[in-house]
């Protein structure tokens, strides 16, 4: 008699591996990305999984690679045996109703005021929000009358104002922040008020100049919703102090705050702010920044330099550069790199030079725009006849630069300027190339400006030119300064605390105070800030 050979019928364990999504990391040719039948053959064939199989694929994470003379797109995708359900629009997270005076008070309405306001909300407390700019209506209309007719209001500018530097200078969110706190939390936030949801995706993120304004609107109604207070056009003039601790601020119309916490977020260009800090016993210690120009090159040469024969295929979009080098003991580096981007007059005082640069979220302007920048070390300070322990020495020698800019430029914001070949021979430029500054340019030497950093930054140029043919050519052109990487000295506080040590209840934030450098690592300080003062506030 035979016996009957029962097969094995796998476990409801087994079943659900089967089903469940396999995520798989691929390097591809970007004409995969454009075909997804062949993207999603590729990524069962590199899972071993049966393609005939209804398998749909998702990208989680995506980064361009153009080293090595080729271009690669890494994708990291998870394949699912059904579709992944449809995603919901993001919306913002329910937050508890605020009730009460408000103890704590941030100076400040940039990222890190913002998600400091945000995080404390999280946890039920509420705060006064000060910002010495204006609202975003107001401050668009303050932006082009500086753009176009070089009328400056110091108050409401590219870098004072809701929303403050980081809302119309390109909404970049890139960061190597990752161990100061929850990334995909900010990301995820960001996209409940508007981003577009290919943020989560991008290796590089970028929302763009034209689209930040309406997501900074909408955090803002949203913390008003909840109860958090923000006041426009209040600026702060003094802390107010008792025995060695913060009890509120002064601010410039005479009012009087009390709190028992005082965030300052901000920004590192509200250089009164530090002298602020000193009067009421925070210390301050220098710290290292960089300055240089901001060098504008054709969109299409940065393209064929970087993708080669892919130059403008419609998967790799806009090409960006990141530039680092050593000339001497001085580091140079690129800062900011605006793909399909604008320049733009970035001062906050009036007889000071200054520019920065954005780009909206297509990027697909004519140009491509980035702080080319020097470090300034003790050294450069010394050799400008400045004290490099005197922590106010780094806001001196962006003063000493700015005004020279300006000056060179022949005022109202137009930009000195000189063709990056003609500053590398060390020539006047006879013209100018077209250029998206919108003050326009005059052609002035550079080397004067910049002083103490012309020659490394020569140097630089002369060795990126040697690497990437044309970089230092006729087309681009280099405009007088950029001054405003990052703060030039440090507000300390306690590892722990957050806390000032010589001001308790006074909490120095962000790239202000010397703890963040952009939009993202800024949000991050926020909440962490937050986090620390709801934690004492419980006790």
């Amino acid at each position: 008699m035979t016996r009957r050979r029962h097969r094995k019928r796998p476990s409801a364990a087994r079943s659900r591996d089967a089903d469940a999504p396999q995520r798989i990391e691929l390097e591809l040719h970007p004409d995969l990305l454009l075909d997804p039948a062949a993207l999603r053959d590729r990524a069962c064939r590199a899972a071993h999984l049966d393609p005939r199989k209804p398998y749909s694929v998702d990208i989680l994470r995506r980064s361009i690679d153009a080293r090595r003379g080729r271009v690669r797109v890494h994708v990291a995708l998870e394949l699912r045996t059904s579709p992944a359900p449809p995603s919901e629009p993001r919306k913002p997270e329910a937050l508890p109703s605020l009730g009460g005076d408000g103890r704590v008070v941030i100076v400040g309405a940039g990222p890190a005021g913002l998600f400091c306001a945000l995080g404390l909300a999280r946890r039920g407390v509420r705060a006064i929000l000060l910002e010495r700019g204006r609202e975003l209506s107001g401050r668009r209309r303050d932006v082009a009358r500086l753009s176009q007719r070089g009328q400056l209001d110091p108050e409401s500018n590219y870098c004072f104002g809701e929303g403050g530097a980081g809302t119309f200078s390109d909404g970049k969110l890139y960061t190597r922040a990752d161990k100061r706190g929850p990334v995909r939390d900010v990301l995820e936030a960001l996209v409940g008020y508007g981003a577009p949801a290919e943020i989560l995706v991008d290796a590089r993120p970028h929302i763009g100049t034209n689209r930040l304004p309406g997501v900074v609107s909408a955090l803002r109604a949203h913390l008003e919703s909840a109860g958090q207070l923000l006041h426009f056009g209040a600026r702060m003039v003094a802390l107010l102090t008792r025995d060695g601790r913060v009890t509120g601020v002064e601010l410039a119309d005479g009012q009087r705050i009390e709190a028992e916490a005082v965030v300052l977020a901000t920004g590192h260009s509200a250089h009164d702010v530090y002298r602020i800090a000193a009067d009421a016993g925070a210390a301050l210690v220098p710290k290292p920044f960089a300055m240089g120009v901001r060098v504008e090159h054709p969109q299409a040469f940065i393209d064929r330099l970087q993708y080669g024969d892919l130059a403008g295929h419609p998967a790799l979009g806009a090409a960006s550069y990141r530039l680092v080098e050593r000339a001497g003991p001085h580091g140079v580096f690129s800062f900011c790199n605006c793909p399909g981007g604008h320049v733009v007059p970035a001062a906050t005082a009036a007889g000071r030079q200054v520019v920065n640069g954005w780009s909206p979220s297509q990027r697909r302007g004519r140009f491509s725009n980035s702080g080319l920048v020097v470090e300034v070390s003790a050294e450069v300070l010394a050799q400008a006849g400045l004290d490099p322990s005197d922590p106010f020495a780094g806001l001196a020698y962006q003063r000493a630069l700015e005004e020279r800019a300006y000056a060179a430029g022949g005022g109202a914001f137009v930009a000195p300027a000189q063709r990056l070949s003609d500053l590398l021979g060390g020539r006047i430029s006879t013209s100018l190339p077209q250029c998206s500054y919108p003050r326009g340019l005059q052609s002035a030497a550079l080397g004067p400006v910049l002083g103490e950093l012309a020659d490394p930054l020569r140097q630089a140029l002369s060795s990126i030119e040697r690497r990437m043919p044309g970089f230092a050519g006729h087309d681009a052109v280099a405009l007088g300064v950029e001054s405003r990487t990052s703060a030039p000295l440090r507000i300390p506080r306690d590892r722990d605390t957050l806390e000032s040590p010589g001001c308790a209840g006074l909490y120095p934030t962000a790239e202000g105070a010397g703890y963040a450098g952009g939009i993202m690592s800024a949000a991050l300080d926020g909440l962490r800030v937050a986090e620390r003062i709801a934690e004492r506030a419980a006790r």
